[in-house]
């Protein structure tokens, strides 16, 4: 292992948070090849739909093969891949993304006609969607080892809605073994997808409910410290809209960034208030309280500390509201090419290794283009 590996491992568990994003998911993998190359592997990934996918494919492989994995599955995402030919540059990205609705993609998913003639008829509540993901399926089975997932290697969890109740559910590989249903339930965004039945229940995309499923690493029991990167592919900053086109573009960035500022906030808060609670028990006189009520009462408490390294991705040129399903060549090399660079300047500039309060224990280092926008603690 490098250094750095040895430096972040010193501060606790590494973890790998990834957004869902269709498309926009080729900033990951750009991420991992920079965390990859400078040594750097997680115990943890974490992902909610193409997040899931990404972060499945890390777990499910050797370390050895995990850059050589995700790299495969992309390039079977590309646009290229299904019509033969490489798309020529008049090919504008309107034309391409109705071809990607109207015929699907040969390694993702394929359109069910009878979906788009009738939307009445009666599908079945595991086929109710507009395409079939069969072929991501078959992919998967050739991409992940879920042999490996379950060994507990690297633990991998993935976020789902379960449909009957509206109930944010985290599929974990440290409770309960995982297949590739987990992991196709994570991504079934629907109406395009289709729900996954897993132990008898639905579940459909986890971005419906939360997008950003850093919350299950700070709600974790036990809690640990650690070192954690979360990538964010809806940029929760933006200037205001001023046409429907900017509209729609902004509204998708503001509903799948899944409230990621009020989130960090109580999360801000709780740990504060976790060391608080340690801090004050060492002020408490042996008399005053019965040593196993004062026991009960250090346990909320805890002196865990978590770096949280915000990756948001860029706004590149001529994004629109339908980025989600750019699977151009041009765009997957352009997005990973991105997240490579950031990750590999955020790196260089370690911001974990900045002072902070004691009493702090949820440090957030925003970080756009490589260069930190933001380092938040409550001691500001």
């Amino acid at each position: 292992m490098s250094n750095l590996h040895e430096e972040l491992a010193e501060r606790g568990q590494i973890v790998l948070v990834f957004q869902g994003g269709g498309a926009l998911g080729a900033y990951q993998v750009g991420v991992y090849e920079a965390l990859h190359e400078a040594g750097v592997e997680p115990d943890w990934v974490v992902g909610t739909s193409i997040g899931a996918i990404n972060a499945a494919v890390i777990a499910g492989n050797a370390r050895a093969d995990r850059l050589e994995h995700l790299n495969e599955l992309w390039r079977r995402l590309e646009y290229s891949e299904f019509m033969g030919m490489q798309i020529p540059g008049w090919f504008n990205q309107a034309a391409r993304n109705m071809l990607t609705i109207s015929a699907g993609l040969p390694s993702f998913f394929r359109p069910r006609p009878t979906a788009f003639a009738n939307p009445f008829v009666s599908l079945g509540s595991e086929e109710a969607s507009y395409y079939s993901v069969e072929p991501l399926r078959e992919m998967l089975g050739e991409l992940v080892d879920f042999n490996l997932v379950n060994s507990g290697a690297t633990r991998l969890t993935v976020g789902a809605a379960r449909v009957q109740t509206a109930e944010m559910v985290y599929f974990d590989s440290r409770h309960a073994k995982l297949s590739v249903d987990h992991v196709l339930a994570s991504g079934s965004l629907p109406p395009a997808f289709p729900a996954v039945r897993v132990d008898g229940e639905l579940y459909w995309d986890g971005g419906i409910l939360s997008n950003t499923p850093v919350e299950i690493v700070f709600d974790d029991e036990p809690r640990h410290s650690g070192t954690i990167f979360t990538v964010h592919l809806w940029n929760p900053h933006g200037p205001e809209p001023e046409t429907i086109w900017q509209v729609l573009n902004r509204q998708k960035d503001l509903q799948y960034s899944s409230r990621a500022a009020q989130n960090i906030k109580r999360q801000r808060q709780l740990h504060r208030l976790r060391h608080v609670v340690q801090e004050l028990a060492t002020m408490v006189p042996n008399n005053v309280a019965t040593a196993d009520r004062l026991s009960e009462l250090v346990s909320y408490g805890c002196q865990t500390r978590m770096n949280v390294i915000r990756l948001l991705a860029p706004v590149l040129d001529n994004e629109d509201h339908s980025k989600d399903i750019d699977f151009s060549p041009d765009g997957i090399r352009a997005r990973r090419e991105a997240g490579y660079r950031d990750t590999v300047e955020s790196l260089t500039k370690a911001p974990w290794r900045e002072e902070v309060d004691p009493l702090e224990g949820f440090v957030l280092h925003d970080l756009s283009g490589g260069r930190i926008i933001n380092t938040a603690s409550p001691a500001e």
